[in-house]
């Protein structure tokens, strides 16, 4: 036990090291823990380290699929609902079926067989490209769709990939029986996230503790995930289900105290399997060569290149019919007109794979019946060949594509019309909150505190109506913010020169680092509000 606490420490801590070090090059954190795990995986004399595929499936990738659900937008899920499903379906059918075409006519596969492979690496990565794609200013319907399909694919290519596995294992497969399978599937799985995540929720409106709250939360995504998994599913639509459940219904049900806690914990959570797992992929490295040292490496680089091509291009033969021929359609075209070409083409070149289609590779099994299962190694092989060229060298392209396509420049003017709308609903809270001020003179309450309070919302209301005032160069919040933070860290000082001095208790000391730690949290906020940008670096000056 010991030595496996140690290695898993110092896993975490090279996670930890890769990504503070991406951020200081500038690199996508995804593509250095990436080629980090692999130069460690070639290290001579270093212990081979082999993924257990449950250890990902059922114990890293449900909370960061309620997780991404529960961020995400059902208003924006379901207003896009079609072009997510003609994604996470029927691309993820398509891109199977091509590649079962490969398999078998290029690569002597049986169908059955070509059909593994296909559903192993059908499913872009839910967590790579919006790894990449969230530090980028691109449109959010864009955002919006590619989070949504990353969602809800993983769960199309897991029961697609274990009818495959049985196929190859019985012989055959009814085709009736399947279809029926999984619409049985996909029903009851968003069912059971559904009641489990209202469940969660009114257990912790009655729990009224946000510890236990945050722990009833954690735990909320295995809840839902475990049972249809156990039961044959693949428990991805549950999670995701429960997710958006929380996403439209927390806010009325979870406490402020709760939120405020929750952000940090999960923002944690999240962060660390993230970089673990992509530190995960890299170090299978060894485990995948070793695997197929006696194949031939003809055949090896001669399927992973045959594949790579054929996943990566029938993406685009994909994605743009079902872009431009549903809007023969009437209704379609009335209630979402054709975009632009370089929409579809991001899409479609955002087809990165990640940790579910190695884990799904990992788990298919040693013996199909009484025989060793057909070409086990180099499907692992293929499918590892394939992670690192999309998530290393697409990957590393995206930024310079994404300006070259001039989606840069829409995102900045999308998220500049946001922010007005932004600060006109600002404008209309505060307006709302001094009429109700002025209700408490007429109800008689103090005289002081109905002026301090005038005073501090009209203040606030003045700060963003100028930022809403384009006549106005700068943001007067945004500048407010700036001096905020030199005056946080001067009080900072002050008070620990005070205890260095021992003219206050170590309980005193601890409640004004809490309450300056707060209104340091309340000023970035406030900032990134005002400007509508993400802080780079918390410890540097502001970047607007």
């Amino acid at each position: 036990m010991l030595p496996l606490l140690v290695f898993g420490a110092v896993l975490l801590a090279v996670t930890a090291l890769a990504d503070a070090g991406s951020g200081r090059l500038g690199v996508p954190q995804s593509i250095v823990l990436v080629l980090t795990g692999v130069a460690l995986s070639l290290v001579p004399g270093l212990r081979q380290v082999a993924i257990k595929p449950d250890f990902v499936l059922l114990l890293l990738l449900p909370p960061l699929l309620y997780s991404a659900g529960v961020g995400m937008s059902w208003r924006g899920f379901r207003l896009n609902l079609r072009p997510i499903l003609l994604l996470a379906i029927g691309c993820v059918l398509f891109t199977a079926s091509a590649v079962a075409a490969a398999g078998h006519y290029l690569l002597g596969m049986t169908w059955a067989v070509g059909f593994v492979l296909g559903a192993v690496v059908a499913p872009p990565d839910a967590v790579a490209p919006m790894a990449i794609a969230r530090r980028l200013q691109m449109p959010q319907r864009l955002l919006t769709v590619l989070e949504g399909e990353g969602l809800v694919n993983d769960a199309t290519a897991l029961i697609l990939f274990a009818f495959a596995v049985g196929a190859v294992a019985s012989g055959g497969v009814s085709l009736p029986n399947a279809l029926a399978t999984f619409a049985a599937i996909v029903v009851g799985e968003l069912v059971w996230g559904v009641v489990v995540a209202w469940l969660a929720l009114r257990v912790r409106r009655w729990a009224k503790s946000p510890q236990s709250e945050i722990i009833l939360a954690l735990l909320t995504p295995y809840l839902a995930f475990w049972p249809p998994h156990a039961l044959g599913g693949s428990g991805v639509l549950a999670a995701v289900a429960a997710g958006l459940f929380v996403s439209w219904n927390g806010p009325r049900l979870i406490a402020p105290a709760t939120r405020l806690q929750g952000y940090f914990v999960w923002g944690l959570v999240t962060h660390g399997i993230e970089g673990l797992l992509f530190l995960l992929i890299g170090l299978q490295a060894k485990t995948v060569v070793n695997g197929v040292a006696d194949l031939g490496w003809e055949r090896l680089v001669g399927a992973a290149g045959v594949v790579t091509t054929v996943v990566i291009a029938i993406r685009f033969v994909w994605v743009f019919p079902a872009t431009y021929l549903s809007r023969l359609i009437p209704s379609v075209r009335r209630s979402d007109p054709t975009p632009h070409w370089r929409n579809p083409f991001l899409i479609a070149f955002l087809g990165i794979r990640g940790v579910v289609s190695l884990a799904a590779a990992l788990s298919i099994p040693e013996r199909a019946g009484s025989a060793p299962f057909p070409e086990r190694e180099l499907i692992l092989f293929v499918t590892f060949v394939l992670i690192v060229v999309t998530l290393v060298g697409q990957g590393a392209v995206v930024p310079p594509v994404i300006r070259a396509l001039g989606l840069a420049d829409e995102g900045a003017r999308e998220a500049e019309a946001a922010k007005k709308a932004e600060v006109a609903a600002r404008l209309k809270g505060i307006d709302a909150v001094l009429a109700e001020i002025d209700g408490f003179a007429a109800a008689g309450e103090p005289a002081a505190a109905i002026r301090a309070l005038r005073r501090r919302h009209a203040d606030r209301r003045a700060e963003y109506a100028g930022t809403a005032d384009e006549r106005i160069d700068g943001s007067p919040v945004a500048e407010d913010a700036r001096l905020q933070a030199r005056l946080i860290d001067t009080e900072r000082a002050a008070i620990a020169s005070a205890y260095g001095r021992r003219e206050i208790s170590d309980d005193a000391r601890r409640r004004i680092e809490r309450e300056l730690d707060l209104e340091d949290a309340r000023n970035l906020h406030a900032l990134e509000s005002a400007t509508g940008d993400r802080l780079a670096d918390p410890e540097s000056e502001f970047v607007n």
